[in-house]
């Protein structure tokens, strides 16, 4: 297909002509296999802290592999944005700087149904030409038809009408592509997560970036710390939110303009 490349070699020529045309794109050899062993082996322990909360809350039926808010100062989370993968079709995307807005995963297994194999978008308000959201799939295990690679049906982020599911799961694109590989694509896209029947676990990350002024899911710079983002790049500052944040009182509100919580740069 016209929207699968190779990651060192793709041009955002190739993203702008795919991300209109198709809603998504494949960006294949994006990852190493050391950083993919890293990110696999802290999901086990973070699954299942997570799993206990939504337990406890009562609130596990059909949220079986889901791990949400990954991003902690002591696990692969700041290692992985510090790469910035895809920074430059993000910012072609979003018109600059951006944000992130979510950093969670899945965890497919077979037999289970979590809410990710529903169809949807993950914009809930139709926003058409206006970019405000671009999602990311990072493959930690090959995708294929046998083990739920994702559905994605082309061209839906340009029509505000939610597909039957008949008309989805014929004309819908799967994902096929391998370990290591990132997928973007347009919030505005409607996809779904495909069912698991085979044995063997298939992980994914799953993170959203946003304009800055958008409110992301998860406070992360209070949860981090603000101290704690001194410590950071500014690359990664920028990317988690240190630089969009919101005053608590007005002593935080009165600042000069470096100082301040919402940058003049973000827009």
């Amino acid at each position: 297909m016209k929207n699968i490349f190779n990651y060192s070699g793709a041009t955002i020529s190739d993203f702008e002509n795919a991300i209109d045309q198709f809603g998504w794109v494949i960006y294949e050899n994006a990852l190493n296999e050391g950083l993919i062993a890293q990110i696999i082996n802290d999901l086990e322990p973070a699954y299942l802290q997570r799993r206990e909360i939504q337990t406890q809350n009562g609130i596990e039926t059909n949220m079986e592999g889901t791990l949400h808010h990954l991003l902690e100062c002591d696990n692969f989370s700041l290692n992985f944005l510090e790469q910035m993968f895809c920074d430059k079709e993000m910012r072609f995307f979003l018109g600059g700087n951006y944000i992130l807005n979510g950093f969670s995963a899945v965890i497919n297994m077979k037999n289970d149904r979590p809410y990710v194999q529903n169809i949807h978008r993950d914009l809930r308000s139709f926003t058409g030409n206006m970019k405000m959201m671009i999602q990311m799939i990072v493959l930690l295990d090959h995708f294929t038809e046998e083990n739920g690679a994702t559905y994605l049906l082309s061209g839906s982020h340009k029509e505000d009408v939610k597909p039957s599911e008949e008309y989805f799961y014929k004309y819908a694109d799967r994902a096929i592509t391998q370990k290591g590989s990132i997928i973007l694509f347009d919030s505005n896209l409607w996809h779904a997560a495909g069912k698991n029947y085979t044995e063997n676990a298939r992980k994914v990350l799953t993170l959203s970036f946003t304009k800055p002024f958008f409110k992301p899911m998860f406070d992360f710079p209070r949860y981090l710390g603000y101290e704690f983002g001194e410590s950071l790049s500014e690359s990664l500052r920028q990317v988690v939110g240190y630089n969009a944040r919101i005053p608590a009182d007005l002593y935080e509100f009165y600042q000069p303009p470096h100082k301040r919580m919402y940058l003049s740069s973000q827009g």
